[in-house]
């Protein structure tokens, strides 16, 4: 059951995931994240979202794609599920405004490459 949607189809839930993010954030700034809890925690779940993706992705995948940190992206999302309380919301967003980009990029490329 694990790989039955195929690692492109997750490798896509990830690339949406991170439209997802760039839609609700865009021309935002910390301050309106902060204090707006429907677009933290609607980023939140995208997060998430692309964590189970990644960890549902086989080793393989993983292995040939080494680039990409899978193992962080996994544990953000343990962490994120598990310290929902104790989330430091400036740590979310400057994860938002500095991996997403190039993640996506990233993600992108091997979307295209497959």
């Amino acid at each position: 059951m694990r790989n039955s949607l195929g690692d492109k189809a997750r490798l896509q839930h990830i690339y949406d995931a991170f439209l997802e993010i760039e839609s609700y954030v865009h021309k935002s700034s910390y301050e309106l994240f902060q204090s707006n809890s429907m677009m933290h925690y609607a980023c939140v779940k995208q997060l998430e979202i692309i964590g189970e993706a990644a960890n549902h992705l086989t080793s393989h995948f993983r292995k040939l794609y080494s680039e990409i940190q899978w193992r962080e992206i996994i544990d953000l999302r343990n962490l994120l599920i598990h310290e929902y309380f104790g989330i430091d919301t400036k740590i979310v967003w400057d994860i938002i405004i500095t991996d997403i980009v190039s993640l996506k990029l990233q993600v992108n490329e091997i979307i295209e490459h497959i």
